[in-house]
């Protein structure tokens, strides 16, 4: 059976009737107990993501774009990626398509957020998500996720921003190997530091490869630090 036709059903949102609720999200229940904190990191499914957005009020604005990538362990899949635009609730702004080069034209054929949203939790699956300053965007999945079905984003997810901080702190192998470790926190500045090329900044796609390959090279320096399991991982990069 196709996701479009699972059973199951949310609340009445904002007086809309109710809806059949996607088998992607209606599988999100048992998500937790499916996820064993006892997993390698190495042998862990996760994904990398990020969003592309009209701004970062969550009450006003909108994901305009997500950008995804699988990976097991340390290993990138780069064959194994999500990308759809989203159509925004409400007008795009200038400042903002300066940053992201999106522009209403390529927009307004853009499916909606209740459309994509399913689809990106299908491609979630199990995995444990990773991001730069990740709780900006699953803030925003979790508000459009209640916003059209009524519930909550439910995959735990991995910052590492937070992770390269700890990393920072508690060992010195980082600090070494790069002759030093980033001073600026974003994405960008702390991918050059250690390497990484950027192709298309606040591309969500590309991001989401270059936090990936962040990911990467911080995995690289965490069983040093005793940093073994997944319950290890979510402790040392909680948002």
């Amino acid at each position: 059976m196709s996701w479009r036709g699972a059973a199951g059903f949310v609340p009445k949102v904002l007086g809309r009737r109710r809806r059949e609720l996607p088998e992607p999200l209606a599988r999100q229940a048992g998500l937790r107990r499916r996820i064993d904190p006892r997993t390698p990191i190495g042998e862990a499914s996760f994904v990398s993501f990020d969003t592309e957005l009209t701004g970062l009020d969550r009450k006003r604005d909108s994901i305009i774009a997500i950008g995804a990538v699988r990976l097991r362990g340390g290993r990138i899949f780069p064959a194994q990626s999500f990308y759809s635009l989203v159509r925004p609730d409400g007008e795009l702004k200038s400042r903002s398509v300066v940053v992201h080069g999106l522009t209403h034209t390529d927009l307004e054929h853009a499916a909606p957020a209740a459309k994509v949203l399913p689809e990106f939790v299908d491609f979630i699956g199990d995995s444990v998500l990773v991001g730069h300053f990740v709780h900006i965007d699953t803030g925003f999945v979790g508000r459009a996720l209640r916003r059209s079905w009524g519930v909550k984003l439910a995959s735990p997810a991995v910052d590492t921003s937070t992770l390269h901080d700890w990393l920072t702190d508690n060992d010195s192998a980082l600090a070494r190997h790069y002759g030093g470790v980033a001073v600026k926190k974003d994405l960008f500045s702390t991918a050059q530091r250690y390497g990484i090329p950027l192709d298309r900044p606040h591309a969500a796609l590309a991001d989401a490869f270059v936090t990936a390959q962040l990911f990467q090279r911080l995995l690289h320096f965490l069983p040093g630090c005793g940093v073994l399991t997944l319950r290890d991982l979510l402790s040392a990069g909680k948002p």
